[in-house]
């Protein structure tokens, strides 16, 4: 019984070391979905960026690819058109969604590093859909203030998904809600937030998990009190909370 328990517990800990984020409790069953739904289908081009990222010292970043296989049938099915992203990386949810909208299509994407975008960005030139979007690099509050301030920009965004950082998601969404359309939905990723969310506040964290618990929670608790737009959180990933705006 005590080696049973052993294995169960390097099992455990091996699990929390594995990079692609999912809150699935077995290893096995997260790569059977993978290797049996996400893998077969996944684009070339999206496959050549994960495994590209996955070379890269950040990689915990990067969105799952199960994650990237629902953002792309999800945009599909709410038949989005003009989008944004705040929180780029190396590209993979954009190359998602990119592959997802239409050939007119637009993508405002913002991110503090354009270096990162600039690993994926060959990529996404390859898979021929570059055109569809405008990044900009720097904090993304600021050209929200602004939108926002010019008028022009409310109510006109079918989708926004946001995988940034999570001590701001509260201040991004009391812009977002503006900019969204009604019936358009946001994203906010990282809402479970590695399970830390149900942990005891003792419990042995890594250092920036520990950090942005506390945001990750003031969030989810703000969302579900928020009665302008209705909500579904998601263990897929890391955790995504769609946010359909209805008033």
């Amino acid at each position: 019984m005590a080696a049973t328990g052993e294995t169960e517990q390097k099992q455990n800990l091996r699990h929390q070391e594995v990079g692609h984020k999912s809150l699935l409790q077995s290893d096995a069953l997260y790569q059977y979905i993978l290797e049996t739904s996400v893998y077969p289908r996944e684009p070339e081009s999206m496959k050549e960026l994960r495994e590209v990222t996955a070379k890269h010292p950040w990689n915990l970043m990067t969105t799952s690819a199960d994650e990237g296989q629902f953002l792309n049938m999800l945009l599909k099915l709410i038949n989005a058109k003009n989008t944004m992203e705040i929180g780029v990386y190396t590209g993979y949810s954009l190359l998602a969604t990119a592959l997802a909208i239409p050939d007119d299509g637009k993508i405002l994407a913002m991110d503090i590093n354009r270096e990162n975008y600039e690993i994926g960005l060959p990529i996404i030139e390859k898979a021929g859909v570059a055109h569809k979007i405008d990044f900009r690099e720097g904090p993304a509050l600021p050209v929200l203030d602004q939108m926002i301030e010019d008028g022009k920009y409310h109510g006109t965004f079918d989708f926004v998904f946001v995988d940034a950082d999570k001590d701001n998601y509260i201040n991004y969404h009391k812009r977002l809600i503006d900019l969204v359309k009604i019936g358009g939905l946001i994203g906010y990723d990282n809402t479970l937030w590695n399970g830390s969310v149900v942990a005891p506040p003792d419990a042995p964290m890594r250092k920036y998990v520990r950090y942005y618990r506390d945001f990750v929670l003031e969030l989810n608790k703000a969302l579900a009190a928020d009665p302008r737009i209705e909500i579904c959180m998601l263990p897929v990933g890391d955790g995504i909370t769609l946010c359909r705006r209805v008033s």
